[in-house]
Formats: C-alpha cells, structure tokens, sequence
C-alpha cells in the first residue's frame, strides 16, 4: 500500500553496546480503568495477553501491566483516584492501535470471547498518501463489511472494540503488515530452528570434547593424583593429560590453547592427537617428541594460533620428576617442609615458530610433597572490583587444603576461585594436583 511505512523486524533491533546511540525503549502506554483486577481479568482471559508484571511499589500503589503474546507492547492498567482527572479518561478512546495480520480471525475469536466491538470489521477503499494508517474513525463506513476469505481491495481493514470500562481501542490490518508480519514469523522460525541446531550440535561438541580428557587414570605406586577442567563455555581449550608411557613412567600434561570456544576446542583436539600420537618417544627422548608436536601443531594450525604447555615424566620408581614448560605458568612444588618450588619456563610456547627448542629440567620429588599445575583461569579470575585471584591466593588455598586428596583439594580450589569471582566465567579453570606418597 502506498505510502505505509515498512516495518523493521524484532531480531534486527539491538541495544548499542558502545553507547554511541543509547538504546530507547517504550515502558508502557497508561489505560485508565476502575478496577486493576477486573481488568486484568479481561486481557488475560477475553484477549489472550500476557501478565508482564504486578508489583507493589514502594508508595503503596499496585502497578499492573500486560502484553501481547508476541510481547510488542505493555499496557499499564492504572486505577486512579476517582476525583482525579484521569479518572475522567475512563471509557473514553485510548488511541492505542492493535495490528494483526488476520482481523477478521480475530475479531471472530475475540467476539467468541465476550469482546464487545463497535462494529464488524471494515477496509477502507480510499487511498492515503500520507505515511500511516487511515484515520481510525468511529462513524458507520459505506465500505462493506469484510466476508472471510474474500481479500480486501487494497487491505485496509479495521474494527474497535471496547475494554470492561468502556476504554475503547483499534484493531487494525493491512495486506503490506501481514506480509511483514508472516515474514518476520518465518525468520523467527529459522532463527530459533538455527539455534537449536547450533545447541544441539555445540553439546555434542562438548561431549566429544569430554572424551578428549582422560577417562581411565593409571595408577602409580608413589603418586596420588587428580585432575579436572571447568570450562567457561560448552568447549574450550584447556587440556590436560595423564599418559602411560610404559616402564613405569607417566606423562603429566596441562595446556592453554590461543583463543575460546569452538576454534580453541579445535585447537585443542588437534594438540591431544599430536601429543598421544607422538608419546612412545617421550621417554626416550622427550626434546626430540616436544620438538615433533610443535612441528606438526605448526603445520596444522592458523599462524597466529599457539599453545602454552607443561609436560613433566615421573619416574614412579625413583620419584623423579623431568619437565619442559612451554611458555606455560610455573607449576607450583610444595615441599613437605612448606617450602615452593616454581618450575619455571624451559622453552616458548608451541606452535608458533617451525625452529623451536626447549631444555628439559629435573626435580626428585620425596613423601608428602604435592606438585600442581594449573591455567590462568584461576590467577586472573577477577572480583568486581577487577582484582585478580592472583597466585598469592592460589599458594595460600594450597597450603590450606594440602591434607585433603587430590581431588578434594582440586574442589576446594575451584570453589574458592568461583566465591571470590561470583560473576559469568571468563575462562576455562583446569588443575592437576599430584601428591608423592609416604
């Protein structure tokens, strides 16, 4: 219909996340009306609408409030005084303009209800140039009324109805809206059906992902130990590994992948194939194996894409620890005497650089000792005021909870971490906690 301004759909509208352009909404539009419960009893039962809110605010006065199922609009249901001049506004019209891409349908369903209308439903045969509906007059119109599954000449078609106290107001449709309207429900429907898929497939993702981690532990003679990983998101690219390299050595692995969600979760994926795929010479030669996983995730990876790692061979019989960290944060060595022992970067992080070395270092461990490795999703949770957990925190919690198993202590820790940052999780929070037994 010419002149009739298009209208926008509801998923293209977004609130300005840098405030350039502050995000203005409409409240409520105010309906006067004598009784709040007789009222609300009428759009909820006779209309269909939605109770939005009811409260009771802190002057006393109740604020009722209703919507359309679609949730386009709130209607303030406001009793006022009754020697107030609002309450001279009581069933008088409102100038409030209800769309539907089907008068006729709901002028039947709504009639079916009790609805009083002014008169059945009517297109207007004069055309507007004017942007807008045609004016919503009352007065008996020479246009005949509308016969269901006839099309209106042009689909103007508009009725009135009145509230419980009178209150009266338009119902209005046009061919352009019910078009729009049958459009944006489509995109609607493809967007919801879009993000069930997406959910659907990110928690198989999730699933496969948790299959990644380790699902058996071999057990140690000298070591008790235990690890876990919280992520932030469905997927993420934490990693941690225990590896059974034979001959009565085990691999300890903790890594960070570059980046979050689903591209780190590849990420990941990609590292732990390198890594298992390429462990049968890590005790032999666990320079040479480092070197071969960085060339491989160098090679298969985006060249802005990196990994922190920490791997360390025990020696279940001898209690000795050998390590590489790989741009990784220093795992912390708690001595049985309550001294630390950080064990700090051997090399830098993988996948970054085709030539790429590391050293390997060597601790003994002794009876009561426990070793933790971690990602900074622990020191770099923040508070609301912005301060970090920190390592200070971590060190502390650590000497608190050192009695407990393992994974009591792996508990303790991510509940402190998540007390002291109650808000939405930034990052995956993962530990491995090993203690040398006595």
């Amino acid at each position: 219909m010419g002149g009739l301004p298009s209208l926008k759909p509801a998923d293209t509208l977004s609130v300005c996340p840098d405030r350039q352009q502050p995000h203005l909404g409409i409240h409520a539009v105010t309906v006067f009306v004598r009784d709040q419960d007789q009222s609300l009893r009428f759009y909820l039962d006779q209309l269909g609408f939605d109770l939005a809110f009811d409260a009771r605010l802190q002057s006393g006065d109740r604020w009722v409030a209703v919507a359309p199922p679609d949730g386009t609009a709130v209607l303030a249901l406001v009793a006022p005084l009754p020697d107030s001049w609002e309450h001279k506004l009581i069933g008088r019209p409102t100038g409030v303009v209800f769309v539907s891409e089907n008068v006729v349908a709901k002028y039947e369903e709504w009639r079916r209800r009790g609805v009083r209308f002014l008169f059945t439903p009517r297109l207007r045969r004069v055309k507007y140039e004017r942007p807008g509906p045609p004016p919503l007059s009352t007065e008996p119109s020479t246009s005949p009324s509308i016969v269901p599954g006839q099309p209106p000449v042009w689909g103007g078609v508009f009725t009135r109805f009145k509230d419980v106290d009178g209150n009266s107001f338009s119902l209005i449709g046009f061919d352009e809206v019910s078009r729009e309207i049958e459009a944006q429900r489509r995109r609607t429907a493809e967007k919801l059906e879009s993000e069930r898929r997406g959910a659907q497939e990110l928690e198989f993702a999730k699933q496969v992902q948790a299959r990644l981690f380790p699902q058996r532990l071999p057990p140690m003679e000298t070591l008790e130990y235990a690890g876990a990983c919280v992520q932030a998101r469905q997927v993420g690219g934490d990693y941690h590994d225990i590896l059974d390299l034979g001959q009565g050595r085990f691999g300890l692995v903790i890594a960070d992948i570059s980046g979050k969600g689903m591209a780190a979760a590849l990420l990941m994926a990609n590292l732990q194939a390198n890594l298992r795929s390429q462990c049968a010479s890590a005790s032999d030669d666990p320079e040479r194996w480092l070197r071969s996983v960085n060339k491989l995730f160098y090679e298969s990876t985006h060249e802005s894409a990196y990994a922190t790692l920490f791997f360390a061979e025990y020696d279940d019989r001898g209690r000795r620890l050998r390590y590489a960290n790989c741009g990784h944060l220093a795992p912390l060595l708690l001595r049985c005497d309550s001294t630390i022992e950080k064990l700090d970067s051997t090399g830098t992080v993988l996948g970054l650089f085709k030539e790429w070395d590391c050293r390997i270092a060597e601790h003994r461990l002794f009876p009561g000792d426990t070793l933790v490795l971690y990602t900074d999703g622990i020191t770099e949770s923040f508070d609301d005021a912005g301060e970090e957990f920190g390592e200070q925190r971590l060190i502390a919690a650590l000497q608190r909870h050192r009695e407990l198993p393992p994974q009591a202590v792996i508990a303790s820790i991510v509940e402190e971490v998540q007390q002291f940052s109650p808000h939405e999780q930034h990052d995956d929070i993962t530990l491995i906690v090993a203690r040398c037994l006595r």
